[in-house]
């Protein structure tokens, strides 16, 4: 990453909602790194977990809802210059289950932190759309930026699409300096397995506890799998670049992974002889194929992924090993 990039976060309080996640702790422990003046993470705990959160004097960490106004007014008091919206009721499967919680906390939630940063002010307010939401069956592959959908399957997709809406929203009324990530199928350290996670976490609990790894579908689907390692250089890089407020971008690799391979891969690192079983493909999984154009992201964000797909699994498998005892504890898997 350019070092210029760096400078934007000097002497800044910056605000991480949903801090305690896989994507938020890493992108907080690359900001611990800066010359910042403070890192305030406001999360309630839902899916996130305090033990994955770096200890630095730099962070305080606030157990809360983006839904209580009392903890957003404790974290707004601080004025944030710069707010990373990462909180959310995740994810698709889930909203189905429970497509009321999936409504306030990604719709509600969304429009009360960004009613509270329009009142103090900030000067960058990064949203976590899903680029795997936004997109219908029908977009043209490789997704493009402008080439959303309104067909949708799931709740998650429409309070996605909705948290963006609002952000729009505030940028065209109020002049609101925001900026839509998008991210596809985001991988790496830090993130629990469990029953409504994504599926590589997910295969090496299972791989790691010599169980054959569930696959739904022919195992032909593919996957725009980014690690989350470059999806950090890019939130950071929307801080920076001017040019980037008021627009959308496509957080990936550019790059297809069939399910099947990674489902070998996994087995083949955990030295798992279980192999794989096949499931019927879930209702709302209408998309065969995963793949971001990532070419409006080089462009104005200089943005480059640069980890090894395979590389990013071997350190996703240590992740694992050295975090065991904890992960085993706070999966909601049945043993």
């Amino acid at each position: 990453m350019e070092k210029q990039i760096f400078s934007s976060f000097t002497g800044k309080t910056i605000l991480v909602t949903g801090g305690a996640g896989a994507i938020g702790s890493n992108l907080i422990q690359n900001l611990c790194e800066l010359d910042i003046k403070k890192i305030i993470i406001l999360d309630d705990l839902s899916s996130g977990y305090k033990w994955n959160v770096p200890e630095n004097e730099k962070i305080d960490f606030v157990k809360g809802s983006i839904l209580n106004d009392e903890k957003l007014k404790c974290v707004f008091k601080e004025k944030p210059e710069i707010v990373y919206h990462l909180a959310a009721h995740f994810a698709n499967q889930n909203s189905v289950d429970n497509p009321e919680t999936d409504l306030m906390v990604n719709g509600l939630g969304i429009l009360k932190v960004l009613e509270y940063s329009q009142m103090v002010d900030v000067e960058r307010f990064v949203y976590a759309s899903s680029g795997c939401g936004i997109y219908g069956p029908n977009s043209q592959v490789p997704f493009k930026e402008d080439d959303v959908s309104l067909n949708l399957y799931t709740p998650y997709q429409l309070t996605k699409m909705l948290g963006e809406l609002y952000t729009n929203y505030f940028y065209n009324l109020y002049g609101l300096p925001i900026v839509n990530a998008r991210f596809f199928n985001s991988f790496g350290p830090g993130e629990v397995p469990g029953k409504y996670r994504n599926v590589i976490p997910n295969f090496f609990y299972l791989a790691i506890n010599k169980k054959p790894l569930p696959i739904t579908g022919t195992g032909e689907e593919t996957r725009d799998f980014t690690y989350v390692g470059d999806i950090i250089n890019a939130l950071m890089a929307m801080v920076h670049y001017e040019e980037a407020v008021g627009k959308a971008f496509n957080v990936a690799t550019g790059r297809e992974i069939k399910i099947i391979d990674l489902a070998n891969w996994i087995n083949k690192i955990t030295q798992n002889t279980a192999g794989v079983i096949y499931k019927e493909r879930r209702n709302w999984d209408k998309k065969t194929k995963l793949l971001a154009s990532i070419e409006k992201s080089k462009k104005i964000l200089q943005y480059s992924p640069q980890m090894k797909f395979l590389d990013g699994l071997n350190i996703v498998h240590k992740w694992f090993l050295e975090n065991w005892e904890q992960i085993k504890v706070s999966t909601d898997f049945k043993k």
